[in-house]
């Protein structure tokens, strides 16, 4: 089988202003990363625009948050609306919300019909600091856990793993999983650094695992969190289905934050969790773009991740 990947033209149109560090840009960055040869054996689909997305967002948001925020979208040439200092609606939001949200559920579809080995969704807005009823942190909507509340419900998963690499620690999941005992949540990430959450005591139902990291920290402390608690963790939850939370601004030369993660630490990471897939949900794996602010870096990174998909797939 074949890595599919899904995006879309519209995700350049969410527009966060001048100097915002989540940009169109960061498309573009992807995009030309994945245009070599090398990428040719992709299968390439579009983020859909479902009928039933807002169904699914309510699974994992209450029906009352979804209606504030399509009420709070500015329409064609209205200025953007601002939620909080960093988390942006502009008038072509809306659809690549949708879009994104989307892509998580496509990707789901595919990797559960075997119609593909694994996903990566090249989506944007964001979505894991995206709590149950409070959007943050440049997301609105919780792609992956929409994803995985999404699987659970129509294709019959019963336990769904996320797992976070993003340097800023995915409140949102956090909050959204915290009492499922059937929905995992690992995630290493810089502590202290926005949005503050992910201390090692914070386990919900036994169901999360936490390996906060120090400022300053390289791929060697990385690789051992993984080892020592991200992996065991999620071996003994035995997934249905493995999510990636595949944020890329823990590299040295991501701005917003100081971990000094390189090209080969992303590869390793996912290489990892691909075994694991392998070893216990058949192989089903589908990755979701978070962060990720160097666009060199973003570009070189989700290559490397994206063509460890392809090895697994393969």
């Amino acid at each position: 089988m074949t890595t599919l990947l899904i995006t879309h033209p519209c995700f350049l149109a969410h527009d966060t202003g001048p100097g915002h560090p989540e940009r169109p840009d960061r498309m573009r960055a992807i995009d030309k990363a994945l245009s070599g040869e090398a990428f040719a054996g992709l299968v390439r689909a579009e983020a859909p625009l479902r009928e039933d997305v807002e169904t699914w967002i309510a699974e994992a948001h209450p029906r009352d948050y979804i209606e504030a925020i399509k009420e709070a979208r500015p329409s064609a040439g209205e200025e953007a609306v601002r939620l909080d200092p960093d988390t942006v609606l502009s008038a072509g939001t809306w659809e690549a919300a949708m879009r994104a949200v989307g892509a998580g559920l496509h990707a789901v579809d595919a990797v559960m019909a075997r119609r593909a080995s694994n996903a990566f969704c090249q989506v944007r807005p964001c979505g894991h600091h995206a709590e149950s009823a409070r959007a943050m942190g440049f997301c609105l909507f919780n792609n992956v856990a929409i994803a995985a509340m999404y699987a659970r419900k129509k294709h019959g998963a019963d336990r769904v793993a996320v797992v976070d690499f993003d340097v800023h620690h995915g409140n949102g999941t956090q909050d959204i999983f915290w009492n499922h005992k059937d929905l995992f949540f690992a995630s290493t990430h810089q502590m202290p650094l926005y949005p503050g959450t992910g201390a090692l005591s914070e386990t919900g139902v036994g169901n999360i695992c936490n390996a906060p990291l120090r400022p300053g920290d390289d791929g060697r402390p990385f690789r051992e969190a993984f080892e020592s608690r991200i992996l065991p963790a999620l071996k003994d939850f035995a997934p249905d289905l493995v999510l990636i939370s595949a944020g890329f601004d823990a590299h040295r030369d991501d701005p917003l934050a100081n971990l000094a993660l390189v090209e080969a630490d992303f590869a390793w990471a996912t290489e990892q969790l691909a075994e694991v897939a392998r070893k216990q949900a058949g192989g089903r794996l589908v990755s979701v773009l978070e962060g990720g602010y160097n666009l060199a870096a973003l570009g070189r990174s989700a290559a490397v991740h994206v063509k460890e998909l392809v090895n697994a797939g393969s």
